[in-house]
């Protein structure tokens, strides 16, 4: 079987990360740090091991620390559209976190889990079936 490769990009094209396979984690995040990154209610994010990623273009950063924690979550966003296609964080050093929706495709694989859910919009209504945590998980 061949590996899908998927590109995410940034509104204007100007930053990617391509990524072979399957993501290893998928996540529906609520917390209010993605809510304001995002502009939405929460962010969902496919977490790929960094050798099956290739980055390109010249991103900024915005470097914050995790609700709660000393942890440093770094977001790489584009100085032209300001559109962030992917992060790191020191929970994962292993991995890229690739925004699900840079990648433009509605048949992407669903979150495995939600956190942050003490910060939920109280409309949005999690499948019975999702693990849920108040706030992060490992």
């Amino acid at each position: 079987m061949v590996a899908k490769t998927r590109v995410a990009q940034c509104a204007c094209g100007g930053i990617s990360a391509t990524a072979e396979g399957e993501p290893d984690l998928v996540v529906l995040c609520n917390c209010i740090a993605c809510q304001r990154r995002t502009g939405s209610p929460f962010g969902v994010g496919a977490y790929y091991k960094r050798a099956v990623v290739a980055l390109t273009g010249v991103s900024k950063t915005f470097v914050r620390k995790v609700e709660g924690s000393d942890r440093i979550v770094t977001n790489h966003f584009c100085p032209d559209c300001g559109g962030t296609v992917y992060w790191t964080l020191d929970l994962r050093p292993q991995h890229i976190g690739i925004g699900v929706g840079s990648f433009g495709d509605p048949a992407f694989s669903p979150p495995m889990r939600s956190v942050w859910t003490e910060s939920k919009h109280e409309w949005i209504t999690l499948p019975d079936h999702m693990p849920a945590f108040p706030r992060a998980a490992s």
